[in-house]
């Protein structure tokens, strides 16, 4: 959809519907919530808890979405020194002729003028503007092919695999001319799953927090030094002040194609929560533009009326199949073991936080074959095990966040004398004769 129709879009929205749309609210006790979109996922910021998983490890196209891996990229290279904000960026012709093309997101840029990469990544975020993003991939790597490189090696160490990405702002191919990635076809896209999205997402929000300060802002005045100036205004329909807004909500990224539909990495924070929100496609955007906005809300009421951060008791409990464990060279051949302290979970309010699995990891140092060398000292620690409850399917964005406690040995094994040892060696012997 081009930006001239998507501006009308929301002054006729904003005139017409402010007083008459209300927000969606999900019903907290609905069993069969669902997103109208044909994938989308809710997490935990601070943790990666799944929430809510729709399809959510489908790749799809992701439109502009794709400009947040490109953004951390110019974040992690301003950090290591390799970048600064107040650096200037030269306008090469590609990225000139990219940001006066018809019907795409931008600020017009021109080859005379100077910008630095602050100005650049602002646009990049508040007015999605891919020749901005061009711009800046140019400046990091020399070409935007190269910037690509960087961005699927990014992903790879993230754990992401499954990615086609073909440029750095997201748009198709098409209106790329000559200036396409090795090997993409010339009406190529990029595509994520709603699981990897909120992977990248979340990665963006802990190592540069100060993203957000960019993403809340509603409007911002670009290039007021040059003959072409203009007021950015935000495309989240979220942010205070505009039709959609929701309080808490101070980011992330839309993202708009034929292909990808239209799409919203947001994120909100609640009561001391933070929630990252990915809804991919979502129907009816044609009719609606507010729709992708609506999805989420509907998203975010669901991922904080539905779940809390509850204390799951499991100190003193001893881990299923395995009370005790074998003590070589001890006074005893057994000592019990437990969980030491209570973890903090996830928990839905449909679920049953008494039934959980345990699954135990001992230091492979202290315990050999599930056997540990005598003395043993009470309430030493010989391993964790993470704890996950038995009816929660959706899991973590990384496994390592799993609630995890420590394993103790429950009582004190002193190591037997010589004539005790000695007797259970002759004992073995003999045993294995016969």
């Amino acid at each position: 959809m081009s930006k001239k129709i998507r501006t009308l879009f929301a002054l006729v929205f904003s005139l017409i519907l402010l007083v008459s749309i209300t927000p969606i609210r999900a019903n907290a006790a609905e069993s069969d919530f669902q997103v109208d979109a044909k994938a989308a996922i809710s997490v935990d910021y601070e943790t990666g808890k799944i929430l809510y998983n729709q399809n959510a490890d489908t790749p799809l196209g992701i439109a502009s979405i794709t400009k947040i891996i490109g953004l951390y990229l110019v974040e992690e290279q301003v950090k290591e020194g390799k970048l600064a904000w107040d650096d200037t960026v030269e306008i090469s012709d590609y990225a000139e002729e990219l940001s006066v093309t018809p019907d795409l997101s931008n600020v017009p840029l021109h080859k005379e003028n100077q910008y630095t990469v602050k100005e650049l990544f602002d646009s990049a975020v508040i007015q999605s503007a891919n020749a901005s993003m061009v711009a800046l991939a140019e400046k990091i790597s020399g070409s935007e092919s190269k910037f690509v490189d960087l961005m699927k090696e990014k992903l790879k160490s993230w754990g992401i695999t499954d990615a086609v990405l073909v440029n750095a702002s997201g748009l198709n191919n098409s209106y790329l001319g000559e200036h396409l990635y090795p090997g993409s076809s010339a009406d190529a896209e990029n595509t994520l799953s709603a699981k990897d999205v909120a992977i990248v997402a979340r990665h963006l929000l802990i190592d540069f927090p100060d993203f957000l300060e960019v993403s809340k802002t509603t409007t911002k005045m670009f290039g007021e030094n040059t003959q072409s100036p203009v007021e950015m205004v935000n495309w989240n329909w979220m942010l205070p002040g505009f039709i959609n807004a929701k309080e808490g909500v101070d980011g992330l990224k839309t993202g708009t194609t034929e292909l990808a539909g239209a799409c919203f990495v947001g994120t909100m924070e609640k009561d001391g929560r933070r929630v990252i929100t990915v809804v991919l496609n979502v129907a009816g955007h044609e009719e609606n533009p507010s729709v992708r906005f609506i999805e989420t809300g509907k998203l975010m009421d669901y991922s904080f009326e539905n779940w809390s951060l509850e204390e799951v008791s499991t100190a003193d409990a001893t881990i299923p199949d395995q009370k005790t464990i074998a003590v070589t060279d001890g006074k005893e051949l057994k000592a019990p073991i437990v969980l030491k302290d209570s973890v903090k979970a996830w928990v839905r309010k449909d679920m049953d936080q008494t039934q959980t699995t345990i699954q135990p990891t001992f230091d492979k140092k202290l315990v050999d074959k599930e056997t540990i060398t005598a003395p043993v000292a009470k309430d030493q620690t010989i391993g964790t095990a993470t704890l996950q409850l038995t009816q929660d399917t959706l899991g973590y964005l990384d496994d390592a966040q799993l609630p995890t406690t420590d394993i103790i040995v429950n009582s004190n094994v002193e190591k037997a004398n010589f004539f005790v040892l000695t007797g259970r060696k002759i004992a073995t012997f003999f045993s294995n004769l016969f």
